[in-house]
């Protein structure tokens, strides 16, 4: 079992930038691909990022593609979404998700472990 808790959430003016933590609760932390997905209000969750166990490869959805960063700190059980040039439309609850497949993946049915989600408002 994982367990997986997101900070870093807040409100912030369009244009600017917020980092998303995820702590994650085991040493194996690892042996994981993480990933980062949303949800607005009334919409489907969707993938944003993602990152192999080793930091090898990294992707993105094309709406964050040069805005959005994914990395992880293998040493801290961390992973970490540095999000800049913020849009209205990026507002949603965020989820970080472990997935025992190392490689990574855009779909959500890969994960195995969720966090709870932080909540990320951008106003115009």
């Amino acid at each position: 079992q994982v367990q997986l808790v997101e900070s870093g959430g807040g409100l912030v003016q369009a244009g600017g930038s917020l980092r998303l933590s995820c702590a994650a609760s085991r040493r194996t932390f690892s042996n994981y691909a993480m990933g980062w997905f949303r949800q607005a209000p009334g919409k489907e969750r969707e993938f944003v990022a993602a990152i192999s166990w080793n930091s090898g490869s990294r992707f993105y959805a094309d709406s964050v593609k040069g805005r959005f960063t994914i990395s992880r700190d293998n040493g801290k059980n961390t992973v970490y979404l540095q999000m800049n040039s913020l849009k209205p439309e990026d507002t949603a609850v965020y989820y970080c998700a472990a997935d025992r497949g190392r490689t990574g993946s855009r779909a959500a049915l890969d994960y195995d472990y969720w966090g709870q989600g932080t909540q990320v408002t951008v106003s115009s």
